[in-house]
This record gives structure tokens, sequence and C-alpha cells, in this order.
């Protein structure tokens, strides 16, 4: 069955009377940003945001939310994966790690992805991911520009993924912050 209280915007807070029961993707809609583009399809779910002024179909960064509902795979598989799939499609791609480690009881990984010439847009594309293995479903949160981004993006954006986490409101020891009950 698809559940989708799997994601938990984080602009629902102004709403402290949502009631999200079981396992929640914790991420939020940046400030000055928008959801564009939201798809379910089977066991997976899609959700795209741009900033305000910008579409899913002519952005220059961009931030999506997949929840595979029920998958059961570890980040670090997932990541390599990927890594696999860009190296395919984009000669020169690279792939680096930034960490792997235990969040709130769940395994995770972040990680770099970058295609010098993407040939779908003739841009050059970097996408750091967050990938999460929770109980119920497999989240990741990637976060794309279509220009190399600069130190201070850098910093701003994977500090906005380290703040990306999955909680559940039956278990004691990965419980949701305050408000999601």
């Amino acid at each position: 069955m698809f559940r989708f209280s799997a994601i938990v915007l984080l602009l629902a807070l102004s709403s402290p009377a949502l009631a999200y029961v079981g396992e929640n993707l914790l991420v939020s809609l940046p400030d000055g940003w928008k959801i564009d583009f939201q798809k379910k399809q089977g066991n997976t779910q899609i959700t795209e945001m741009v900033p305000k002024a910008e579409s899913v179909n002519g952005w220059t960064e961009m931030v999506t939310v997949q929840v595979f509902h029920g998958l059961q795979a570890k980040p670090e598989q997932f990541r390599d994966r990927i890594a696999g799939l860009w190296g395919k499609s984009c000669p020169g791609a690279e792939s680096a790690p930034i960490v792997s480690a235990v969040e709130n009881g769940y395994p995770v990984t972040m990680w770099l992805s970058s295609c010098p010439h993407n040939k779908d847009t003739g841009k050059p594309e970097f996408t750091f991911m967050k990938a999460i293995a929770g109980k119920d479903s497999f989240y990741v949160v990637q976060k794309a520009f279509k220009a190399a981004p600069s130190k201070e993006q850098t910093a701003t954006w994977t500090q906005y993924l380290r703040k990306v986490g999955v909680c559940d409101t039956r278990l004691a020891d990965r419980a949701c912050p305050a408000g999601i009950k």
C-alpha cells in the first residue's frame, strides 16, 4: 500500500496538527523554492523542487526526493549502482564519497557525482546525493546543479543534506521531532 506520509516536508511545521504515523522522511522545502513536480507510480514516489523563478523543465538547481516503498538495499550499493549509471551515460563522470554513517539508527551514505558534459542538456551537472535505508522504505535526496557549485553552495547544500533524516513514530529510539506523532 502506498503511503504519502513517508515524506514530511517540514514546511508543514507551521501546521502542528499533522499526524504522520510510522516511518517518515524529514526533508525541508528550501527558502525561496517550490515543489514543481510530484508523481507516484507503483512503489515509487518522486518530488522535485526548484527555485520559485524556475521550473523542472528549465532549472539551474533542483532538489529531488525519491521514496522507494518496500525497497531493502544498502546505501553504498545504491551509490555504486548510480555511479555506474552516470559513468555509462556521461564520459568523464566521477563519483566521490562524502560520508557513510548511521543516523538515528538508519544506515546512510552521501556522495557527489559529477558529469562534465550532460549530453541531454549540453551542460555540466554536479549532484550531491544522500541515500537512507529505512525499515519500511529506501530514501534518496539529491541536490543538483547545472554548473560547478561554489564553496559556499557546497557548504550550504551539504549541510542541508545532513539535516535530511528518517524517523519512526513507532520506535522510541528513532523518534520523530515534536509535532510529528
